[in-house]
């Protein structure tokens, strides 16, 4: 990468850095307004902008460096992106549709080390962070596309849960956040954005200080330590315990916190990993929830398969029945490959199969 994304600046740092080649705050403000609001895609679209301003920005900064590789679209009208980074790299980013407007899953990584045995986003191992530009840049290729259809409509939500794990990038995922929820720009509400992690207590607490007001998700998916250890290894660092404390530190900033639970047939599905789960979940407080999800079959990790739909719904009725808030995850793109990290994985197999 010759000159660097301007999508990696927060608006603070965009005014710093212009202030020191003698542009004032009002210049960054302009520029901020045609990249965010008018999404232009070269800087000399930026026509009220000053010419030598102008070809600063050129000299030192890009604004594209994702190309799309491969769409695919379910019936549904979620739409899965596959792009390319500038090093040949692939990574994922979703768009879907919901009653209560268009959210975007981004990613985070190149592949993912947190190893859950159940995942497709883990098939391939972690090659490297994406740096906050590359984040920003998912959003706003979605944004492109939309703007290309012509109907007006504006990403309004954002899901951090794509390939990788946010909280193992922590600096580039917060830099990403304060890019876009930036109220001069994209201003995508807080509260329309949710960080998934798996569980890295250090994290959550340092996350939950840094006062962002976004929600949180967290990857539970077992009542107990011994199943979570089987099927996920980062609970051999920080085990069930820990993580809760972590959950109650952060219900303080009266967010929300959704406990992502994938049902896996015959492992974590049945009305003893229920009850187990309701009485490890009596003493958070009313901001937490349990966000049940039908298991997208991955074809390496053939050892899981989907929950009987019949478990599915008596999970539920048994969570409810203890007082717990839960709900069954909609299903998005279910006719394209829809685990996440699955495409990629696809890909990168096909390509190695033709060389």
């Amino acid at each position: 990468m010759t000159n660097k994304s301007i999508y990696g600046l927060t608006f603070e740092q965009l005014s710093a850095w212009l202030l020191e080649y003698g542009h004032k705050k009002g210049r960054a403000e302009k520029v901020w307004e045609w990249l965010y609001r008018n999404r232009v895609k070269n800087f000399t679209e930026m026509v009220d902008v000053n010419k030598d301003c102008i070809q600063l920005l050129q000299d030192n900064f890009v604004i594209e460096t994702l190309t799309e590789h491969i769409k695919q679209e379910a019936s549904d009208g979620t739409i899965k992106f596959l792009f390319k980074l500038e090093d040949g790299h692939l990574i994922e980013t979703v768009l879907m549709r919901h009653p209560y407007g268009l959210s975007v899953c981004v990613t985070t990584q190149v592949g993912c080390n947190i190893g859950c045995s159940f995942c497709a986003s883990g098939l391939l191992t972690k090659k490297r962070d994406l740096i906050s530009a590359e984040i920003v840049e998912q959003i706003m290729k979605i944004q492109f596309h939309l703007d290309q259809i012509g109907q007006g409509e504006k990403v309004s939500h954002i899901v951090v849960m794509g390939i990788g794990e946010p909280f193992d990038n922590y600096e580039n995922m917060v830099n990403f956040l304060q890019v876009v929820i930036d109220q001069k720009g994209l201003a995508i509400g807080s509260r329309k954005i949710t960080v998934s992690t798996s569980g890295i207590v250090g994290k959550i607490y340092e996350f939950t200080d840094r006062k962002l007001h976004v929600n949180l998700a967290i990857s539970l998916h077992a009542p107990n330590d011994e199943l979570r250890t089987k099927i996920m290894k980062i609970n051999r660092v920080y085990p069930i315990e820990k993580l809760m404390e972590s959950i109650k530190y952060f219900l303080k900033t009266n967010r929300r916190i959704m406990l992502e639970y994938i049902l896996l047939k015959g492992v974590n599905d049945q009305q003893q990993h229920a009850l187990e789960l309701a009485d490890l979940l009596k003493d958070i407080p009313q901001g937490a929830a349990v966000n049940l999800i039908p298991y997208n079959p991955v074809d390496e990790h053939d050892q899981y398969q989907r929950s009987e739909q019949k478990d599915v719904i008596g999970f539920y009725e048994t969570l409810r029945k203890k007082g717990i808030i839960c709900s069954i995850r909609q299903e998005h793109g279910t006719d394209i490959d829809a685990a996440c990290g699955q495409l990629r994985s696809k890909q990168m197999k096909e390509e190695k199969s033709n060389i």
